[in-house]
């Protein structure tokens, strides 16, 4: 049976270049915070990575922290900046205890955020369109007094949907607003240049770009702030305590290296594979809607709604063919609720229910998409005849 991967949003297979320049490290064991040789090897090869990242971003090397990834990424920022504690609080720039998002953030925004709300700060959560765009007008209206920060994502990453984060640097930087963007998604897959952008902070994953899991990176502008969310040593400039994470991050700079390098010809290839596979589906398959906006999209996701059948029942069928495929993201996907995203998009819940997304990437091919076009009408039909809403045409 032939395997076709079409689930990259949730995550990426290690680059081949990848894996080899980890494989290439394991012997680099010393501890970067060592100031003998094997401790100042380590160390080199962590800051050639932070060169690299920050030359791709258009940031410099001493405005990039380390982490996890991209969910401590976004926490680090969303309870780094509004941290009141006694030791943050006298180098905090500005202060105050509203925060503005937006109601399709990834759950790491959005748990943040409710948490957050328990303890006093209050989160205006801005709508979108039918699209899943965010009007900076709206952005602006929401702006208060205490407004200390907002944060709205890059590229979502269930519909794809690239948000007009230009338009709302300015007006952060107008407001002398702190303003961040959750890049994770979007990163490898569209040029970014933070000042461009006019972002203070930007989250991304190194998973999401054909590196290792466990590491990512938080970009923070000079003059800007954010208090630990590990107290520790003196890593990461004090502000991320912890050993360095030193076969991750020398996977994250090499993956970067490659997207350097293959990016633009490798996100026209992609985008013309899921514009293919839009094609046929709406060609083959009736009653089905396009989720996202058409043109200011993610070049690899693709969210379609099939009327009168269950998203999950898609997943199982197409599975069993071989077929990865998600009914949203990853990170939500032990929830039996609609998509969040689509909800607020305005898409009635039996059609989020019955929604897929369709996400490509590197090892996608013609053929992968013959397959599933080949399939996919079948299992649709299949599901249709046996559920008591759909009348045949």
């Amino acid at each position: 049976m032939k395997e076709v991967y079409l689930d990259y949003n949730a995550t990426t297979p290690i680059h081949p270049a990848v894996a080899e320049a980890i494989t290439a490290s394991l012997n680099l064991f010393g501890n970067a915070s060592s100031h003998h040789s094997f401790g100042q090897q380590v160390r080199e090869e962590i800051e050639k990575s932070r060169q690299e990242l920050a030359e791709f971003i258009g940031a410099s090397p001493d405005e990039l922290i380390f982490t996890s990834g991209g969910s401590e990424s976004n926490n680090l920022v969303i309870k780094g900046v509004t941290c009141e504690g006694v030791i943050c609080k006298p180098t905090q720039a500005k202060m105050g205890r509203h925060v503005i998002t937006t109601q399709i953030e990834h759950p790491s925004i959005m748990n943040t955020a409710k948490c957050l709300e328990t303890t006093g700060y209050r989160f205006t959560f801005v709508p979108v369109d039918s699209c899943g765009m965010v009007d900076p007008a709206e952005v602006e209206r929401a702006i208060t007094r205490n407004t200390i920060l907002i944060s709205i994502m890059l590229g979502n990453n269930e519909v794809g949907t690239l948000q007009p984060i230009v338009e709302i640097g300015k007006i952060a930087r107008e407001r002398d607003i702190f303003f961040h963007t959750d890049a994770v998604q979007a990163l490898s897959k569209i040029p970014i240049d933070v000042d461009q952008l006019g972002v203070d902070f930007l989250s991304l994953s190194a998973h999401k770009l054909y590196g290792p899991k466990g590491v990512g990176a938080l970009y923070v502008r000079k003059g800007a702030h954010v208090c630990p969310l590990v107290h520790g040593g003196h890593q990461e400039q004090g502000r991320r305590g912890g050993t360095e994470n030193t076969l991750g991050i020398i996977g994250l700079g090499k993956a970067i290296e490659v997207a350097r390098q293959e990016m633009e010809t490798e996100t026209a290839r992609i985008r013309a594979l899921r514009d293919r596979l839009w094609e046929g589906i709406s060609s083959s398959i009736d009653e089905v809607k396009l989720n996202g906006h058409p043109t200011e999209r993610l070049p690899g996701t693709l969210n379609v709604s099939f009327k009168y059948v269950e998203g999950e029942s898609i997943l199982y069928r197409l599975a069993g063919l071989g077929i990865a495929v998600s009914t949203g993201s990853a990170c939500s996907s032990g929830s039996l609720d609609p998509s969040h995203v689509l909800l607020a998009m305005g898409i009635p819940h039996e059609m989020a229910h019955g929604s897929i997304r369709f996400s490509l990437g590197l090892n996608n091919t013609d053929e992968d998409i013959d397959y599933v076009l080949e399939h996919l009408p079948r299992v649709i039909q299949d599901l249709r005849d046996m559920s008591p809403l759909y009348t045949k045409q």
